[in-house]
């Protein structure tokens, strides 16, 4: 039993180093001796865990889904008591996100950037984060009476991409700002 907790650990340890080293360096920048030195953990070990490279980005990409998902909807959903309001707390979070000093943009637009074939499982993960995202600002949506919420919802987080983007390569601290005011826009004249 002792061992299995020990292998759960160091497996975790890797998946958190290889997704700090990821998202400040990049996928392809950042190899794999880079990932054991920084984690302290043997090339050996690495290997018993994920057999390629290429399997521990999509651990790091399955384990990061989780975390932001889960942290953007709670944000979201604290952010605003309608579900109008929370329309607009997306780009509040997306402000607080942007002024984080660990901000390298977007794991998952830089992971597909780096993959140009379009069936790579990578991608893959990345398209799916993107999707799941817009269903939830899709459910926001309807919850905030749009006739066509899949229309808006695809307007919103067209902007969210857009400010996320322009955030990472400008830094300009006001882009989740102009984001918002360009969502509140659309939001008026999509719900009556």
């Amino acid at each position: 039993m002792k061992r299995t907790i020990r292998n759960t650990s160091k497996r975790e340890l890797l998946i958190k180093t290889a997704l700090e080293l990821f998202t400040k360096n990049g996928i392809h920048a950042t190899g794999v001796d880079t990932i054991v030195e920084q984690s302290g953990v043997t090339k050996r070990t690495l290997y018993a865990h994920f057999h390629s490279k290429d399997e521990l980005i999509l651990a790091v990409l399955r384990h990061y889904d989780g975390l932001a998902r889960n942290e953007f909807m709670r944000r979201v959903e604290s952010g605003g008591k309608t579900p109008r309001a929370r329309l607009l707390a997306i780009f509040d979070f997306a402000q607080r996100w942007f002024q984080d000093n660990n901000f390298y943009g977007c794991l998952f637009i830089n992971a597909i950037g780096e993959y140009s074939d379009d069936e790579t499982p990578i991608r893959q993960i990345c398209k799916e984060y993107k999707k799941l995202v817009k269903n939830y600002i899709q459910h926001l949506c309807e919850q905030a009476g749009a006739p066509n919420p899949q229309l808006l919802a695809e307007e919103l987080a067209l902007l969210l991409e857009g400010a996320t983007v322009t955030a990472q390569v400008s830094q300009n601290p006001k882009t989740a700002q102009i984001a918002k005011r360009a969502a509140k826009a659309l939001i008026e004249k999509a719900i009556p």
